[in-house]
């Protein structure tokens, strides 16, 4: 029986020397790793994000690919890239999915588990 899944790992990382705090703009970079761990070659089609941040403020993304790329994936085969965003607080989190399509024509959506967006704790 085919199996159509992806495994999505993140990584995220506060980005202090683009960021501003005294007007409320803080930016994190995230780097994402998509492993096709199914049974059928596919490709990644589109990204659909939520964006939150600490006020209950959301902002939806939506396009084609990833930076510029539709990954078509074998099984076994990992796609990497990091992408960004800013917030108008210091926390927030980040989930969504992301649409493929199979070799063999069956569409898929793949879940990014929520991650949180934080600026890194500090010793004073």
């Amino acid at each position: 029986m085919a199996a159509y899944e992806f495994t999505v790992t993140v990584k995220t990382q506060y980005l202090e020397e683009q960021s501003d705090p005294s007007r409320s703009h803080y930016v994190f970079a995230y780097a994402i790793s998509i492993v096709n761990s199914g049974t059928v070659p596919a490709q990644l089609i589109s990204r659909h994000w939520v964006i939150t941040d600490a006020n209950n403020h959301v902002q939806e993304v939506r396009g084609l690919g990833v930076v510029g790329h539709q990954p078509f994936l074998q099984p076994g085969e990992q796609f990497e890239y990091t992408s960004g965003t800013s917030l108008n607080t210091p926390q927030g989190s980040m989930h969504g999915e992301y649409f493929c399509v199979a070799e063999d024509g069956e569409q898929f959506d793949v879940r990014i588990p929520e991650f949180v967006l934080s600026l890194p704790r500090t010793l004073h």
